[in-house]
């Protein structure tokens, strides 16, 4: 005949101990805390609290309530730089994302050579600051004294023009993929370097070829990065703004003081005055941002599931 013995009750930590634990606990979480609060919280709360306000010639800074809202969703030029900031996310990010994807499936191809030197190469766009890019862009662009003007000039004709209204968001969008391909390759090829070799050595047992390697180990693999990098690249396409704001001298009749809903707060709060309007337009934006945001993280999230 076997006995059991009863498991020993559960001692509980006494209160002093468990608050000294917690106490520590804070003590590390302050310092993130504290910065936290000062660099997001409170220029937040300040947004929030002047959009609800407006500076009118009688009566001064008045409480208005929500018709600074009410007045930018009935705003044409703000839905104007919406539109014309979704159109750019919709072409420009998958084609930045497919590039990128490419970019990190041949640096981590066994049949590539000179790994470190192309992924170097690649990168080294997104180490130049984005005003010497932007300017480096411009200077090409130019079509009266840039590179695409002495190519005019060779052809006879004024084929190129890069900052006409019909082809400026190309440019733009050419300027941000050869800006941001480095860093999502380098995301994705760093997800690549997590994968086991045991899949591939039994991949390669199994007869699987270089592409069904790829469709079936390595995508499967990169789906987190992906939906990572899809986030901020749509954060990024609608903060669009030293693009085109620095473009903007060369191409002063196509680029307009509300061309991208940044500029637009921007333009409101610098050169117009109205700090209460274009805190309510930038409160908008990061609004819609992190809807669509989140919305791609969820999508993302159940896929994987």
């Amino acid at each position: 005949m076997t006995t059991t013995a009863a498991a020993p009750p559960r001692v509980a930590p006494p209160r002093r101990k468990r608050s000294r634990i917690e106490q520590r606990g804070w003590l590390f979480v302050a310092p993130f805390a504290i910065v936290f609060a000062l660099v997001f919280l409170a220029p937040l709360i300040y947004s929030l609290w002047l959009s609800l306000f407006r500076d009118q010639l009688v009566g001064g800074n008045a409480f208005v309530g929500l018709d600074n809202y009410i007045a930018a969703f009935t705003d044409p030029k703000f839905w104007d730089g919406f539109v014309r900031v979704l159109g750019f996310l919709v072409v420009q990010v998958p084609i930045m994302l497919l590039l990128a994807l490419g970019a990190a499936l041949a640096i981590d191809s066994a049949r590539l050579r000179a790994k470190s030197f192309n992924r170097i190469i690649i990168f080294l766009p997104y180490a130049v600051p984005a005003v010497v890019a932007v300017l480096m862009w411009g200077y090409i662009y130019g079509d009266q004294f840039g590179l695409a003007g002495n190519i005019n000039d060779f052809l006879g004709s004024t084929f190129l023009a890069p900052l006409s209204s019909q082809w400026i968001m190309l440019s733009i969008g050419n300027i941000v993929t050869w800006e941001f391909v480095g860093y999502n390759m380098l995301i994705f090829y760093s997800s690549l370097k997590t994968i086991p070799g045991d899949l591939y050595e039994a991949a390669s047992i199994d007869g699987a070829g270089d592409w069904r390697t790829i469709f079936s180990i390595k995508l499967p693999a990169l789906r987190g990065s992906l939906v990572i990098a899809t986030i901020f690249s749509i954060i990024g396409s609608f903060q669009l703004f030293n693009e085109p704001n620095i473009l903007k001298p060369l191409a002063t009749n196509v680029i307009s003081t509300y061309f991208t809903p940044n500029m637009y707060a921007y333009n409101l709060s610098f050169a117009g005055q109205q700090y209460n309007y274009a805190a309510t337009v930038a409160i908008i934006m990061g609004v819609i941002t992190a809807i669509i945001a989140y919305v791609v993280q969820l999508r993302g999230s159940r896929q994987e599931v």
